[in-house]
């Protein structure tokens, strides 16, 4: 009897597995169908069927996916289907999450639609898993372009003001503030400068999708990357202890062009001052 049972399990086992096949077998030829009458939308749903049950099957189909993937976007594009663009994505980056290909395109659509800040993220996202991905560095220094303000580029060449900013910087840690929040961090200069003058803690916060990205490769390239803690979040929204340990005994700035009124920086010093800052006994 038990002998009987295992060859009954086998043998429903060795049906499903059939089964499988056959369907991604049919789904596979219908897809194809589907291409070359170009109705994208029902070979898109077809692979997504394939890929869900045959993994294994990625890497042969990957090209024709993504064709499949690009020409159905542009028709959503077109009929301003703009959710269900984005869905559609959302899942070709669950079944390739490193496909740099499939993270540029998404970042072009995200570019024309206006969304510059999140479409810098997808084409830094498609750099780094290819770092000679030409199509994709392009993308990613044209939105920067768009994104990364001019006065960033005069303050870093700035030396006067650097030296300045790091003395500053210099005497509050020696004067025993020795843990530092850097608000609207940027490129990160200045957390790097309280972490060379001595800080135990840095802390940097950055709202820019795009400058935070930037600040952690500058981060990185200085070898500071696992002492200075980067947050992607507005000033406002940190809490403690949820993202900070403890209050900070120093607070550095310098978002001093229009966002001094746009970006609520008085808010936010307001903010740190309550809520994040030391306060003198």
């Amino acid at each position: 009897m038990p002998n009987s049972n295992a060859k009954l399990h086998s043998n429903h086992r060795g049906g499903r597995e059939a089964s499988r096949r056959e369907l991604v077998s049919r789904s596979l030829q219908s897809a194809q169908h589907c291409l070359e009458n170009q109705d994208f939308g029902t070979a898109y749903a077809h692979y997504l069927l394939v890929l869900n049950l045959a993994p294994e099957l990625k890497t042969t189909v990957k090209e024709t996916f993504q064709f499949t993937l690009f020409k159905w976007a542009e028709e959503l594009d077109s009929l301003a289907r703009i959710q269900d663009l984005f869905n559609c994505y959302e899942q070709a980056l669950e079944l390739y999450p490193n496909d740099e290909v499939i993270c540029n395109s998404m970042g072009e659509h995200l570019f024309r639609m206006g969304f510059r800040d999140e479409a810098a993220g997808y084409f830094h996202k498609a750099v780094k898993l290819n770092p000679d991905f030409a199509d994709a560095k392009e993308n990613f220094y044209r939105v920067a372009n768009w994104l990364v303000e001019r006065w960033h580029f005069i303050m870093l060449n700035d030396a006067k003001r650097n030296l300045t900013y790091l003395r500053a910087i210099e005497n509050a840690v020696r004067s025993g503030s020795k843990s530092v929040l850097d608000i609207g961090t940027g490129t990160g200069i200045l957390s790097m400068f309280a972490k060379k003058a001595g800080a135990s803690f840095v802390y940097a916060c950055e709202l820019s999708k795009t400058m935070y990205e930037l600040a952690r490769d500058v981060v990185a390239a200085n070898n500071m990357e696992r002492e200075i803690k980067l947050l992607h979040l507005k000033s406002l929204d940190i809490e403690i202890p949820k993202h900070l340990p403890e209050r900070v005994s120093l607070v550095v700035t310098e978002t001093v062009d229009a966002g001094l009124f746009g970006e609520g920086i008085v808010e936010s010093l307001i903010h740190a001052w309550e809520h994040l800052l030391l306060q003198p006994k």
